[in-house]
């Protein structure tokens, strides 16, 4: 089987955290050339460093990370401290997971200008799967329009139909950085938009997470270390939520895995003006505008499904170490 030529821009946050593991137990249909991070769930001095953590715990120490864009376009990001959303992920971003401080080397380029590079000197389309900000897709974007040629598709976590989650407007990647939101969906590039409608329907629950206890493997307690945060007696759930809800794992589940989605090719357009409304996703699912489609975007997905596959991977931790 031909492996998929990937790079994952990421902001780990606890989401981030499984969608990485999730993605670093399939080494026979994922080929990941290299790990990239941004702002986000925290501060990028922190992302960076989640990263190596999780492919430290995962033993795959040779993969390369990058550190990337600190901030967004205009700073639309509220904060730059350690604590930034420590309510939803705690204070390190991994939750009440413990691991230690990362020795394995950050990369010597930044994020931006590895994406560039690895597109530019490419020898087959590359697809790309940011699931924090796109500050870094787009910066390599206008910075090197020829790579998007390069590009087989973007699978993202952002956006959504309705209400939004960090605000009413706007989903919370694209309420970071909307500009950068904006220059990605306008890029002609393929893309497939993982949003708030399809990945609120893939929820944690207590009998998952005794099922990964039962596992044994210090990956799978470290997930359940991980995703316990959203049990607490103090945590922020959204109305209709009863527990953490895996948005950036869909990106993953979608590469593997297509025909566990349902979604429709659809008109995208992202806000960008000086208001509350910034950052949202417009989306004409019914065509009411006559524009041309430039997203396939999901609201379906098959849980059960989605959770026995990262189950399935998941449980394969020991055998992948031992690579």
């Amino acid at each position: 089987m031909k492996k998929l030529p990937l790079i994952m821009d990421c902001d780990p946050g606890l989401d981030d955290a499984i969608a990485l593991l999730f993605a670093l137990a399939c080494p026979d249909e994922i080929n990941i050339l290299g790990i990239t991070t941004v702002f986000g769930n925290g501060p990028a001095s922190q992302t960076q460093a989640n990263a190596r953590r999780i492919c430290e715990l995962a033993g795959l120490t040779d993969l390369k990370v990058f550190g990337g864009c600190p901030r967004s376009f205009f700073m639309r990001n509220p904060t730059n401290d350690s604590t930034y959303m420590a309510d939803i992920h705690g204070e390190t971003g991994l939750g009440g997971c413990k691991l230690a401080v990362p020795t394995m080397p950050l990369g010597p380029q930044d994020s931006v200008r590895f994406i560039i590079d690895t597109l530019l000197n490419a020898s087959e389309p590359v697809t790309l799967a940011p699931i924090g900000p796109l500050t870094n897709i787009a910066c390599a974007f206008i910075m090197e329009p020829k790579i998007k040629t390069n590009v087989k598709e973007i699978v993202l976590m952002g956006g959504s139909m309705g209400l939004g989650n960090i605000n009413p407007s706007a989903e919370y990647n694209f309420s970071c950085d909307p500009q950068a939101a904006y220059v990605v969906f306008t890029s002609g590039v393929p893309i497939v938009m993982m949003g708030l409608d399809v990945t609120r329907q893939i929820q944690t629950s207590e009998d998952w997470l005794q099922t990964l206890t039962k596992m044994g493997t210090p990956v799978a307690q470290a997930v359940v270390d991980m995703l316990s945060y959203f049990y607490r007696p103090n945590a922020i759930l959204e109305p209709g939520v009863k527990g953490g809800v895996l948005h950036d794992p869909n990106v993953i589940g979608y590469l593997l895995k297509p025909e566990l989605y349902k979604g429709r090719h659809v008109y995208v357009e992202i806000d960008v003006s000086p208001t509350i409304m910034a950052g949202r996703s417009t989306v004409d699912w019914y065509h009411k505008l006559g524009k041309e489609p430039n997203a396939l975007v999901m609201n379906q997905v098959n849980a059960p499904g989605f959770f026995e596959l990262l189950t399935e991977r998941l449980s394969r931790y020991p055998n992948v170490r031992a690579q």
